[in-house]
């Protein structure tokens, strides 16, 4: 985990409109398709992860067809927006957000129940930051 100075920590780095879901630099730092595995140790896990700036978190779903949209519809409501996948029958939703365990935690059940509701399964979580 990389931690950003003290001093910026505590004054923050001037930021201009936040991070851009559509840069070309972003890279996973931490993720997990484990269901047994702890949000705290995904992200501990991941060495490049930066908790006090902004992250891409992204949600796996496998959902019928018949349902993305409204699933989509959904996800809007919490700030989600589907993302760009060559992957068929993959629904990848993201949003930008500050992660810390707690909230990953939080919005990895919340993604489960979404997809369990529409006939579909989670399969996991990722967080990206530029690299």
């Amino acid at each position: 985990m990389v931690e950003r100075p003290w001093w910026r920590r505590l004054f923050g780095a001037a930021k201009a409109a936040g991070l851009d879901p559509a840069r070309p630099d972003l890279v996973v730092v931490a993720s997990s398709f484990d269901d047994a595995e702890a949000c705290s140790a995904a992200l501990k896990r991941g060495d490049r992860f930066v908790p006090a700036d902004e992250v891409v978190l992204r949600h796996h779903l496998r959902v019928p067809g018949e349902h993305v949209a409204r699933v989509c519809e959904l996800a809007a409501q919490d700030g989600y927006a589907p993302a760009q996948t060559d992957e068929p029958g993959l629904l990848l939703l993201q949003r930008v957000q500050v992660l810390d365990a707690l909230h990953c935690s939080q919005e990895r059940s919340r993604m489960a129940g979404l997809a369990q509701r529409h006939d579909g399964v989670a399969e996991g979580w990722e967080a990206l930051q530029p690299g």
